[in-house]
C-alpha cells in the first residue's frame, strides 16, 4: 500500500509560479512512476504530467511550462508551474503506480486569477 499527500496549492495570479508536492508513504520502493493530474469543475480529470526511472513526460497543454521532478528516494514528487494560466486552475491530484494497484492523493486546490 501507498499513501499520497499532497500540498502546496493555492492562489496565484496569472503569469506567476507554484509549486505543488506529493509525499509518498508506505511501500514506496515498489513505486514505478508517479505522477499529476487535475480535475476542473465540470470537467473530467486530466493527467498532466508522469516521471519514471528513464522519462519524464507532459500534457501538451503544459509543456515548457511545468516541470515534474521526484527525490531520488522516490517518496515524493513536485510540480513547478510556471507561466500559469486561469485555465490551469484545478484540483491537482498526486497519483503512483507499482507493479499492483494505482494511488492517489486527496488532491489541492491551485486557483490562477486573470
Amino acid at each position: 500500500q501507498v499513501q499520497l499527500v499532497e500540498s502546496g496549492g493555492g492562489l496565484v495570479q496569472a503569469g506567476g509560479s507554484l509549486k505543488v508536492s506529493c509525499a509518498a508513504s508506505g511501500s514506496v520502493s515498489r513505486i514505478d512512476a508517479m505522477g499529476w493530474y487535475r480535475q476542473a469543475p465540470g470537467k473530467q480529470r486530466e493527467w498532466v504530467a508522469r516521471i519514471g526511472n528513464t522519462y519524464r513526460n507532459y500534457a501538451e497543454s503544459v509543456k515548457g511550462r511545468f516541470t515534474i521532478s521526484r527525490s531520488n528516494t522516490k517518496d515524493s514528487v513536485d510540480l513547478q508551474m510556471n507561466s500559469l494560466k486561469p485555465e490551469d486552475t484545478a484540483v491537482y491530484y498526486c497519483h503512483a503506480r507499482d507493479g499492483f494497484a494505482t494511488y492517489w492523493g486527496q488532491g489541492t486546490q491551485v486557483t490562477v486569477s486573470s
